[in-house]
């Protein structure tokens, strides 16, 4: 992804996005915004309250105007949290190392096990316990509720 004398261009990128908009503007508006990035308005407002990074001006009617800097925070915000699992606090810590490295997007955040894990977390092996003593003892108190519920 880049920008280019006010053009921007979405193509095959660590986004994984494979639209391109050839979009000549200085600014957008919120609706437009939508639309590019496949975000909700009210997804976006949010958005600008949870992550400093993302500010975009006002005009003098009051309506936001993103420029094309703050649409490609958007569509890497938007790859951080849907994408690769990151949590608001997670996301706003790969920002924060973001703007730390001058710029640069990392390929490949780095996840670490805390407010960085994904959200969805691999399930634990179930480990076959029918022989422990627990089992058993629950396996007999169930019996006795079962023979319990057919006598009433």
């Amino acid at each position: 992804m880049f920008i280019n004398n006010n053009l921007i261009n979405f193509g095959e990128d660590i986004f994984g996005s494979m639209r391109d908009f050839n979009i000549k503007k200085l600014y957008y508006s919120i609706s437009e915004v939508s639309k590019i990035t496949d975000v909700e308005q009210y997804v976006l407002r949010f958005w600008e309250n949870e992550f400093e990074q993302l500010k975009p001006q006002k005009n003098r009617a009051g309506n936001r105007i993103y420029t094309n800097k703050e649409i490609e925070l958007i569509i890497y915000i938007k790859t951080l949290l849907k994408d690769q699992k990151y949590t608001i606090e997670g996301a706003k810590q790969v920002l924060i190392d973001f703007v730390k490295n001058k710029g640069i997007i990392p390929e490949k955040p780095k996840i670490e096990k805390t407010a960085l894990t994904p959200l969805i977390e691999p399930e634990p092996e179930r480990v076959d316990d029918s022989s422990t003593p627990l089992v058993k003892d629950l396996e007999d108190i169930k019996k006795f509720l079962e023979t319990l519920k057919n006598l009433l």
